[in-house]
């Protein structure tokens, strides 16, 4: 029998359960899960700075094999390539229902009736959506993709909430050919940003974080140059590298207050300041809209990304981005019966991601690091 983890509430210990495997109805799609790398939005539930209801089986950032097709299931992915029994898959975090008034505004993301792996209940209806446990069911309407042999597990696992993501922050942000970016956070999805950034012809991508190890890590993914969090130390990198006109565009990716406040100090009049990293309550800054007015802001949001950010992410990561050393921000690698020990590491170490798999065959120590 399959197993699974159920979460069932900040600091309560996690549940491991057998269950019966279900058989895919309809269009449905049964996945074995290959590998769940935890999120910072895991790691926020976790320790109850955000609220999911209970029991919930965590993780969204995964990748599967198809273990079977609903009757009703098409055999092609999302970019209509044909797909069978074995192929390695991802999908889309977020699984809108198609006809209300967000998905026809092409916000699927925002549904009025919205499926997101991870952080749904389980019950006996819908089960198995998540990515701590053996299986996962590919809903009717998700948005699912082959994965390129080229892509590792634990990299193609990171592809369906940090790539795709970072894929809709330069979506929202415009044109980046040429121009000065800011990455605010050196953390996976600031790493994976700086790629991104130099991928799509950025002239300058400074790197922002307050630890060294982190920053040193921007360098190696594209960052032409990086610099302490510090303000003043901050202020004065962002003067010598835009000629003292502040950066053309400006990604908050830390998720603290500060940083957001600091993002719109750094832009550049006429600029785009993106937000995507305050994904749980943060508090307010202080904000004075003539300053918006005067300076010709851009200032956009950006959650759970658009079903295409899926496939620009997967298009970078076997063009580009393989080139830079994706596979190096899994850190650690745990089975599902250590899942209390690879969110304990995941806590300890910022910026990194933590592999759960169903069966873990770990070279490192005990703890199950590589």
């Amino acid at each position: 029998m399959p197993r699974v983890v159920l979460f069932h509430g900040a600091g309560k210990a996690f549940e491991t359960a057998n269950v019966d495997l279900p058989e895919p109805v309809g269009a449905e799609v049964l996945v074995h899960v290959v590998c769940c790398t935890l999120c910072r939005s895991d790691l926020h539930t976790h320790a109850g700075r955000r609220v999911e209801a209970t029991p919930a089986i965590l993780g969204h950032e995964i990748v599967g094999s198809i273990a079977a097709f609903g009757p009703d299931a098409a055999r092609v992915d999302g970019a209509g390539e044909p797909v069978g029994e074995g192929d390695r898959v991802t999908w889309a975090v977020a699984v809108g229902c198609g006809s209300c008034f967000f998905c026809a505004n092409d916000l699927p993301q925002k549904c009025e009736r919205l499926f997101k792996y991870g952080h749904h209940r389980a019950s006996q209806e819908r089960l198995l959506g998540g990515g701590l446990a053996a299986f996962s069911v590919l809903v009717p309407g998700a948005y699912w993709l082959r994965v390129p042999d080229i892509i590792s597990d634990r990299v193609a696992a990171l592809a369906n909430c940090a790539t795709a993501t970072v894929a809709a922050l330069f979506r929202a942000a415009g044109a980046i050919e040429g121009r000065s970016v800011l990455v605010l956070g050196a953390g996976a999805l600031g790493l994976t940003a700086c790629a991104m950034a130099r991928a799509n012809g950025a002239k300058v991508v400074l790197a922002s974080d307050p630890a060294a190890e982190c920053r040193e890590r921007a360098l190696a993914f594209g960052a032409t140059h990086a610099c302490p969090s510090d303000p003043a130390a901050l202020a004065a990198h962002v003067h010598a590298v835009t000629d003292g006109r502040g950066a053309d565009v400006v990604l908050e990716l830390a998720g603290v207050a500060a940083s957001v406040q600091v993002a719109f100090e750094r832009v550049r009049t006429g600029g785009t300041v993106v937000l995507a990293g305050t994904v749980a309550p943060v508090g307010t800054i202080p904000f004075d809209p003539e300053q918006v007015i005067r300076r010709m802001l851009t200032i956009r949001g950006v959650h759970n990304y658009h079903p295409r950010d899926l496939k620009a992410a997967l298009d970078f990561l076997a063009g580009p981005g393989a080139t830079y050393p994706f596979d190096s921000l899994v850190a650690a690698e745990y089975p599902l019966d250590q899942v209390e020990e690879a969110f304990h590491f995941a806590h300890s170490h910022p910026g990194l991601r933590v592999a759960v798999k169903p069966v873990c065959v770990a070279e490192g120590n005990d703890a199950g690091e590589v």
